[in-house]
């Protein structure tokens, strides 16, 4: 008895992950609602406090219902990263279990979930005249040489980044030059335990479905007024926050080098491209449990019934 009264008193991460439009927002706030708990961000575009309409920021109403965590609570001046965000979000949910259980984490942010539910690796630190050759490298060679040479490197590391990031693809190069090995062998390791329980929920739909929910959203995004939010921050358009779909496409416009038509036809490609990525990511944990995002019931009743199991 005492046993099965520890398993139910266990402190339980509930995780919604999923492709970015699928409607994971608005399940963890049901979630939460449902349990009287509160959210944990694991979006990363979310936590510029000057993106809103691009990074879809949930509303107002949904903000004041429920407590949010991490939304907003950086500038995009700030330098952050996967480590910080895990030492912050780490501290934060050992908080809020002395009052809350479970909690509800969610994002799309491939990095940022796992760095929760599995932690992070040590990658070794880049020497400074292996970075200073490597970024001049690419400097004369151009993001498609680097593409390329990734591939060669580091096939796998190829399939899942985005590739249009040039931070990313460059750190991993530099990691491959300086050790030999590919930048995916440093991610390998085995997976640090958290005092906590996680339950991993992945939210999904036919892929039609999906690609006519981002294309419908993107434009939601237009009506509302995200090309003003893109004029607002154009100036600073080379600060690595603001190198992220929905923004770069309009600095593209911005700039000349495209109409706004082509530019929002991007935005769709390359939003539907991210949402891709992220389910070849998710889907190779077999701990994830799928749904359908109309099925809330369902969810609930699964998240439930994990609650109160023995092992």
């Amino acid at each position: 008895m005492r046993l099965f009264e520890e398993k139910i008193n266990m402190n339980t991460l509930i995780v919604v992950l999923g492709p970015t439009g699928v409607g994971k927002s608005a399940i963890s706030l049901q979630l939460a609602k449902h349990y009287q708990s509160e959210i944990i961000s694991a979006d990363s575009r979310q936590f510029f406090s000057e993106l809103c309409i691009g990074t879809a920021v949930p509303p107002v109403e949904d903000l004041n219902a429920i407590t949010h965590h991490f939304i907003q609570s950086r500038s995009i001046f700030d330098y952050y990263n996967v480590s910080s965000y895990e030492s912050e979000a780490l501290h934060l949910i050992s908080q809020l279990f002395q009052r809350k259980n479970p909690l509800i984490l969610t994002g799309g942010s491939m990095l940022y979930v796992d760095t929760i539910c599995k932690g992070i690796d040590d990658i070794p630190t880049v020497d400074p005249a292996i970075r200073e050759e490597v970024t001049q490298w690419y400097g004369e060679n151009g993001i498609e040489a680097l593409r390329q040479r990734l591939l060669v490197a580091d096939p796998e590391y190829y399939r899942i980044v985005d590739l249009n990031n040039p931070k990313r693809l460059l750190h991993a190069i530099e990691i491959h030059q300086m050790t030999g090995k590919p930048f995916t062998s440093f991610r390998k390791k085995t997976v640090k335990e958290r005092p906590f329980r996680i339950l991993k929920i992945g939210i999904n739909q036919d892929r039609k479905l999906l690609y006519e929910r981002i294309n419908g959203r993107v434009e939601q995004m237009m009506e509302a007024g995200l090309l003003d939010e893109a004029k607002s921050v154009y100036p600073h358009r080379k600060l690595n926050s603001l190198n992220t779909v929905g923004y770069k496409e309009l600095f593209s416009h911005l700039d000349g080098d495209c109409s706004l038509e082509e530019a929002v036809d991007l935005i769709k490609r390359n939003t539907r491209k991210y949402a891709r990525k992220q389910l070849t990511w998710f889907r190779h944990d077999p701990e994830v449990e799928w749904f359908e995002p109309e099925h809330i019931q369902e969810i609930i009743a699964f998240a439930d019934r994990k609650m109160h199991e023995i092992g």
